[in-house]
């Protein structure tokens, strides 16, 4: 497997994920060669990403009045295609949580267990009416660690 930047000992990475969910890959996430799209990935990114974060509380009502997490950057290493009718398990992680910001790295498993994406990317929270970072708090930090460490 080639070097990924953002990974340092890749056996190590993998086993670090706690959080997952399925994901089964549909006709029109495909592209005329048969397999999935180059932008498919985001949406699984942002699909694996929504349900992390309502897990760790962060879309919860008090939480969306203080501020609102937005993508600043995504990346995405594809190491093996996927094709229409696979099934992929994707799993999220925190890797760094700053003041105003988190890191989160992604993983997709393939039905053979085998890695075919991964990603990472930074989540910057927000004051909805300023559009200024806003701290995190002591409540979605410790959160955050938490889902990571399980």
């Amino acid at each position: 497997m080639r070097k990924i930047s953002y990974i340092e000992d890749f056996e190590s990475w993998r086993k670090e994920f706690s959080f997952s969910i399925p994901i089964r890959i549909r006709f029109s996430e495909t592209d005329m060669f048969g397999h999935v799209n180059n932008v498919s990935p985001f949406i699984y990114f942002e699909e694996a990403r929504i349900e992390y974060l309502k897990s760790v509380g962060i879309f919860s009502d008090k939480m969306q009045t203080e501020g609102i997490p937005i993508v600043a950057d995504l990346q995405c290493d594809y190491l093996k295609q996927l094709f229409f009718q696979d099934s992929l398990r994707m799993y999220v992680k925190a890797v760094h949580v700053g003041k105003t910001s988190f890191d989160i790295h992604y993983m997709g498993v393939n039905q053979n267990d085998e890695v075919c994406i991964t990603g990472r990317g930074r989540i910057v929270y927000i004051n909805p009416r300023s559009g200024k970072p806003l701290a995190l708090g002591e409540a979605i930090t410790e959160k955050l660690m938490k889902v990571s460490l399980n």
